[in-house]
């Protein structure tokens, strides 16, 4: 049968039409809507199921906002793999200028911020830990420093133990 279709003269034509059909210019582009300002169409939407994470944030930031946008993505983080304290470990490590955020006597002034911070830590949702060196520096002592953050001798080398020893990924 395919050898008398070949011989007919219809056949470059329905070749030719089946090419033009299946070509991927003609093809439904699955519901993105596609115009002159938006010739790609629009993302696709990637359900991805996430599993506990153990991730280590290096905080060297500057301002109120860039400290609340750490806090945003670690608490979106902690909420999207399940929430749970055992299975999961986020570590902030503060080791800049976002330090004074933290310090005892700077506390009405950043009150909301220390607060939501708190509460993070107490909820199990992540760790503060702080850079002592860089404190020292800021002028500031353990005593300094609000209860829920833990103060480490150096923030490199926590960050360092733990993606090394613990298995903690590295974010920024």
């Amino acid at each position: 049968m395919l050898s008398r279709l070949r011989s007919r003269p219809l056949y470059p034509l329905i070749i030719l039409l089946s090419f033009i059909f299946s070509s991927p210019l003609l093809a439904s582009d699955s519901g993105t809507s596609k115009s002159d300002s938006n010739p790609w169409g629009s993302a696709k939407d990637i359900a991805t199921e996430y599993k506990p994470q153990k991730v280590v944030y290096d905080v060297h930031v500057k301002t109120v906002e860039a400290v609340e946008s750490v806090l945003d993505r670690a608490s979106h983080l902690s909420t999207i793999t399940g929430a749970d304290p055992f299975d999961q470990s986020i570590v902030l490590v503060l080791h800049g200028k976002e330090l004074n955020f933290f310090a005892i006597k700077n506390y009405e002034k950043y009150k909301a911020l220390m607060k939501r911070a708190q509460s993070l830590v107490e909820s199990e949702v992540l760790t503060i830990r702080m850079c002592k060196i860089a404190a020292q520096s800021q002028g500031y002592a353990p005593k300094d420093i609000h209860g829920f953050v833990e103060m480490v001798p150096m923030g490199d080398a926590e960050i360092i133990r733990l993606q090394y020893e613990e298995g903690h990924a590295y974010m920024q």
